[in-house]
């Protein structure tokens, strides 16, 4: 019996390392993993502007902004949250493979679905033998900072029961293990954790390191 993608070949490209060489620049994901109002997609946002200034490729998938397009048809259910997380990670896999630095700002609150973004960063093709390089960047901020600051309303509407299966407070959210990256947004400003990150991107070469 033939299945949907039976009948579908895959069409070698280029090799990342041509667009690589004609852009001047590594493509990679930057995933961004944490509570709700944890900071996620404040210092996405300033890394994303920091990149850019420095003459960088750069472009951010921000969790809600998804699901007005792309995710519109999913809820939050567990199924609809490891939908939600598969497709962005397809999507930041093609960022990154074009030489573009993909920057993701989503909960994603399952190990597991965090580790399938993951793999599909590891796939190799006949084309490209080197994985696409994928950097967690967990932002570690306690339950009760988070729902202190509730900027959305959300933690607010989760205690009175508005709001099923949230993330913290009726869901759980199942930290990283071993994530390239910890900041803090509690103890640090946006300008120090952006620095951390950058400064950390510039130890493993995957950005150049400024001179001036």
């Amino acid at each position: 019996m033939a299945t949907e993608n039976s009948n579908i070949t895959w069409h070698p490209s280029l090799s990342r390392a041509e667009r690589e060489g004609f852009r001047k620049q590594k493509g990679f994901t930057l995933w961004f993993t944490g509570l709700s109002a944890s900071g996620k997609s404040t210092v996405a946002t300033a890394l994303e502007q920091h990149l850019l200034h420095l003459g960088l490729a750069a472009y951010r998938l921000d969790g809600d902004n998804v699901r007005f397009g792309l995710n519109k048809d999913l809820g939050f259910s567990d199924k609809d949250r490891t939908e939600n997380i598969r497709r962005i990670g397809e999507v930041a896999k093609l960022f990154a493979d074009s030489s573009t630095i993909a920057l993701t700002s989503f909960i994603s609150p399952f190990k597991a679905d965090r580790q399938l973004a993951r793999d599909l960063h590891n796939a190799t093709t006949a084309t490209d033998k080197d994985p696409i390089p994928f950097v967690e960047v967990y932002v570690d901020v306690p339950v009760a900072v988070a729902e202190q600051r509730d900027p959305k309303g959300l933690y607010k509407k989760a205690r009175a029961g508005e709001i099923k299966e949230f993330t913290g407070i009726s869901s759980p959210y199942e930290a990283p293990d071993s994530p390239e990256i910890v900041i803090r947004t509690h103890e640090r400003s946006v300008e120090e954790c952006v620095a951390d990150i950058v400064a950390w991107l510039e130890a493993k070469d995957l950005i150049p390191t400024k001179t001036t």
